[in-house]
């Protein structure tokens, strides 16, 4: 067994299965891999990694187990489920995975190959457990996978109290020893014992808090949509491959960027800071439904019709469209009187949760310094955003404009 001290759990002890993973290549990786990928720009101690993350997990899920009564190979499997749930993520974390799915069709729950094969499939078959099922449960499939991925995930539990430590806001805060005492298995379905709703409503609201202060914030939006740019031209461009990029680090990637001369800028604004302005930072009620549901290819038309507008390179402008408002939280199950529940029928906060989260959703349209000017007017006029105001010169530094800040000072 080994005793390996964490900065939010205190003292995790690993073992079985879970002691054999540990020191594999896969796992190690993780080490490399930032939590919060580009979040580390707006909280200088957000530098936490997918590896501590990991065993986080692992010594939550572990408690659940005991909880639950859940014991012998299907327990190690979970175990070994919530060590690895981790080893598909790409470098940055979430940052880049909108780019390597296009070319891959893989997410980072997607590790069946990566379990089957090497030191972790090694370690797997020697503790007698099948990695196919280990990796079914990686991704949520199966009535024990919604431990490790679902709405009451120790993912999850883990992931809010974790960031929150290291970024040093107070919002991710949850009382996650009560959340895995008060798990249940009711007809296949994990839910939370009689008497929770408020319990499930911490995390719901722990969630809705953190999203728009780090999640959400505008620098780090800013930055993971330059990263992304980067990425897609290293592969646009460059000889390096879709499953190459997938298993980079933070710092393999950002070396690429640096050292391939069609990279070369960005890298060097990502590791110096120097990152593009807002131009436009549009509510959800401005954006019409064209852009709103545009793709890859219809994004790429839309920053080069800005870009052609403004009299820039098509490279310069980046159009940034989140995807609409969800809130996934909200279908986790609670037992009220007798009866399972899903938490949005039940608790009236989760309506006044999605209407914030409404409002806060932006569009946003980033560009050098000093182009923000030219480049917010042709965005408006070419997306054909519903932004009444000034004219960007005319908005005073940190008085917002009509329809919140469609333009501003950026970072």
């Amino acid at each position: 067994m080994t005793t390996i001290k964490d900065s939010v759990h205190d003292h995790i002890e690993v073992e079985g299965v879970a002691a054999a993973l540990l020191d594999t290549e896969s796992m190690q990786r993780l080490r490399h891999i930032k939590q919060l990928g580009t979040v580390q720009l707006v909280y200088p101690s957000a530098n936490h990694t997918r590896f501590e993350h990991s065993l986080g997990v692992y010594h939550l899920a572990d408690r659940a187990l005991s909880h639950l009564g859940i014991e012998g190979v299907r327990a190690e499997r979970l175990r070994a489920a919530a060590l690895l749930h981790d080893v598909g993520h790409g470098p940055y974390s979430h940052n880049v995975e909108r780019v390597t799915h296009r070319h891959t069709g893989k997410y980072h729950d997607d590790v069946h190959e990566l379990l089957a094969d090497g030191e972790v499939g090694d370690a797997l078959r020697a503790h007698d457990l099948e990695p196919a099922r280990v990796a079914d449960l990686v991704a949520g499939k199966g009535t024990y996978g919604q431990l490790i991925s679902g709405e009451l995930d120790v993912d999850r539990m883990d992931y809010l109290v974790r960031d929150a430590h290291h970024t040093g806001v107070p919002y991710g805060t949850i009382d996650h020893e009560r959340l895995i005492r008060e798990l249940t298995f009711v007809d296949g379905e994990l839910v939370l014992a009689e008497g929770n709703v408020q319990t499930a409503e911490s995390l719901l609201l722990a969630r809705a808090l953190m999203n728009p202060t780090v999640y959400q914030h505008h620098v780090a939006r800013i930055s993971k949509a330059m990263l992304r740019r980067g990425a897609e031209r290293l592969l646009d461009r460059t000889r390096i491959t879709p499953t190459q990029l997938r298993r980079m680090d933070d710092h393999d990637l950002l070396v690429a960027l640096r050292t391939t001369p069609e990279t070369e800028s960005i890298g060097h604004r990502l590791r110096t800071r120097e990152l593009y302005k807002r131009a436009v930072w549009a509510e959800l009620d401005a954006v019409p439904e064209r852009v709103l549901d545009a793709d890859y290819d219809d994004v790429c038309d839309l920053e080069a019709a800005v870009a052609d507008r403004a009299g820039l390179p098509a490279e310069q402008v980046v159009v940034d469209v989140p995807p609409r408002p969800s809130m996934t939280e909200s279908t986790s199950r609670v037992m009220v009187s007798g009866e399972m529940r899903r938490l949005g029928k039940q608790s009236p906060l989760v309506s006044a949760l999605r209407t914030a989260q409404k409002h806060q959703w932006r569009l946003g349209v980033y560009v050098p310094e000093g182009e923000t000017d030219a480049v917010g007017r042709a965005a408006v006029e070419t997306l054909g955003l519903d932004i009444e105001g000034p004219p960007v010169s005319d908005v005073r530094p940190g008085v917002p404009a009509t329809l919140d800040e469609f333009t501003g000072p950026g970072p």
